[in-house]
């Protein structure tokens, strides 16, 4: 298989019939899926988180040639609808079919493969006290059962990068928390003969990163950019929010509690637009006119071209910071 170079568009990347075209120069191949491919793993919680983290960043890798799949833990049927517009009766009693219509719009857009790993949404229990979570739920599963689908996973794709939340789960949802517990279990398990034989031949998975998508630095550079234009900044209420968990960490004695390390921030601020658009085919979770889309993308891209990402394991050396997931893995792999 040939070397691919070149692959990266040097303006704004435009969909074409709504997707996300791959180009390659003249006389270059289009990789096929290979020994010698690199593999993208990215696993999330629910169908639209794919497109509100890291969405850029697979895009851009799925542009570039590598092979991208999605793992999707569950398929959201508890998910609230947060646009308006598809509040109706109809949406809101055929929740899992129009969610799963959703992510494969998402997909599509994305330029990158997705699998539903079968479990179910847990919701967001809310109140004080909170309800109990629901029976058979994804949250209540237990830990064992529930890594061996994502391990299999694992084994059939043989992703040489994994992406997933943190110990937090990115914010506290009881399914974005099991999330990060399964994905870091799988990453472990995936490589041991002795764990999950029935779920194929081993495969060990070199890096695991945690997303670092909503922190402090980046709105704050939105914030300056958006004033410096003369614009209305759409996030002082995310400063207001912080503030308020501040104090609420503070109350329950999480004073030691601190934003994520940014190690590896992978420019792709040319696939912002692809990844309003995937974010926008999850229409029952995105109000088009929302708080998402109130910051134009020449600020985003002026502001912060980046998405970012904490490596929380890796088996192979690499310089830190990057600016690749596959950084100390490319040459391993793409001979």
């Amino acid at each position: 298989m040939g070397k691919v170079t070149g692959l990266r568009p040097t303006g704004n990347v435009e969909l074409v019939n709504g997707c996300l075209p791959v180009w390659v120069n003249e006389g270059d191949p289009v990789l096929d899926s290979g020994p010698d491919q690199l593999r993208l793993m990215a696993v999330h919680a629910h169908p639209d988180d794919e497109s509100s983290k890291g969405a850029a960043t697979m895009a851009r890798y799925a542009r570039e040639g590598v092979e991208v799949l999605v793992c999707t833990l569950t398929g959201g049927e508890r998910g609230d609808i947060l646009n308006p517009a598809m509040e109706r009766p109809e949406i809101k009693a055929d929740m899992a079919r129009v969610r799963r219509a959703e992510m494969d719009r998402a997909r599509e857009i994305l330029g990158v493969q997705q699998r539903f790993l079968g479990f179910v949404d847990s919701g967001l229990p809310e109140g004080d006290p909170k309800p109990p979570l629901p029976e058979g739920c994804f949250a209540l599963t237990p830990l064992a059962e529930a890594t061996g689908p994502l391990v299999r996973a694992i084994r059939e794709f043989r992703p040489h990068v994994m992406l997933t939340y943190d110990e937090n789960g990115g914010y506290p949802h009881p399914d974005h928390v099991m999330t990060h517990q399964v994905s870091v279990a799988a990453f472990e398990a995936a490589a041991d003969p002795d764990a999950y034989p029935e779920a194929g031949e081993p495969w060990q998975p070199l890096k695991l990163y945690y997303f670092v998508s909503f922190h402090g630095a980046k709105y704050v550079k939105l914030h300056e950019e958006m004033l410096r234009r003369e614009l209305e900044s759409p996030y002082t209420k995310i400063f207001e929010e912080w503030e308020e968990r501040a104090k609420q960490r503070a109350q329950e004695g999480q004073s030691d509690w601190r934003e994520l390390e940014i190690t590896t921030q992978v420019p792709c601020g040319d696939f912002f637009g692809v990844r309003d658009e995937a974010l926008k085919a999850h229409a029952t979770q995105v109000d088009p006119n929302g708080f998402w889309f109130r910051c134009p993308l020449e600020v985003q891209r002026a502001a912060w071209p980046t998405e970012d990402y904490h490596l929380a394991r890796s088996v192979v050396d690499s310089d830190l910071p990057e600016d690749d997931l596959f950084a100390g893995i490319r040459e391993r792999v793409c001979l």
